[in-house]
């Protein structure tokens, strides 16, 4: 069985920026357990696998160890690859996930992706918490991650977390985040439970970003940067009880997965 698979760098202009996501496009769909080797063979945090439904597509994320409820950048990965590569002609496309539907608009050369906001249930600031990042929070809210809040964006660039005391932690991640220099606001993200130490770029995380900076700064549309190493732009507008998350992709590998 060969099986078609495209790396996309999401959150880039150009290539080795932004987070690279694997996309494999599929007629139908594959056992669960072969998926999940794929993802681990790839070794990257996310895996993208999609098959034609309806009007749209059914989409599913596997990181090396788990599959996942919601991915940002392999959404967007798997959006370039069905408009830059797969002839997709209409200028949205609708995704059908565990998450529930999520659609991409093209808008130039970004891709918006709609998604549902998170909740901001307020959280206590353990021990625990302040051990495994390292700083003390001056706020911290929980849903499916923790969002640590923190005051400096140098603070959050000399990060050296401890990667073990996280995986402690009952929740997907921990987002880190202050307000930034040059952007509305900067994040890291670590989520060694799901397989992956720190994340490069994180759409689904802005799903908790958006609404907090959004309150907190007054402002429906923001610009938020993610400091990893490689790190990456993530254009943010929130919508009520939606958020959109824009960014670019850029194709650097595509091939075939022989099985």
């Amino acid at each position: 069985m060969k099986i078609p698979i495209y790396q996309v760098d999401a959150f880039a202009k150009e290539p080795f920026e932004g987070n690279p996501a694997a996309v494999c496009p599929l007629d139908e769909w594959l056992p669960d357990e072969l998926m999940q080797q794929i993802a681990m063979e790839n070794n990257l945090s996310e895996t993208a696998f999609f098959v034609p439904q309806d009007n749209g597509f059914r989409l599913r994320w596997f990181t090396p160890t788990t599959e996942v409820n919601l991915c940002g950048h392999a959404t967007l990965a798997s959006a370039h690859v069905l408009f830059e590569h797969l002839d997709y002609d209409r200028d949205t496309i609708q995704f059908n996930s565990k998450s529930g539907e999520l659609s991409v608009q093209k808008k130039g050369a970004r891709l918006v992706m709609n998604f549902p906001t998170a909740q901001l249930n307020k959280a206590e600031t353990s021990s625990f918490l302040e051990k495994a990042v390292g700083i003390t929070a001056s706020e911290c809210y929980r849903d499916t991650d923790y969002l640590y809040v923190v005051e400096t964006e140098e603070q959050i660039r000399n990060l050296n977390p401890d990667i073990r005391s996280m995986t402690k932690a009952d929740v997907r991640g921990i987002i880190v985040t202050a307000p930034g220099e040059e952007y509305d606001f900067v994040s890291r993200f670590f989520a060694p439970n799901a397989g992956v130490d720190e994340d490069p770029v994180t759409g689904s995380a802005h799903t908790m970003l958006t609404p907090y900076w959004s309150s907190r700064l007054g402002k429906k549309k923001l610009v938020g940067r993610q400091v990893s190493r490689r790190g990456g732009m993530v254009y943010c507008h929130q919508k009520g009880d939606r958020v959109e998350i824009s960014g670019e992709a850029c194709t650097v590998m595509q091939g075939q997965i022989v099985v």
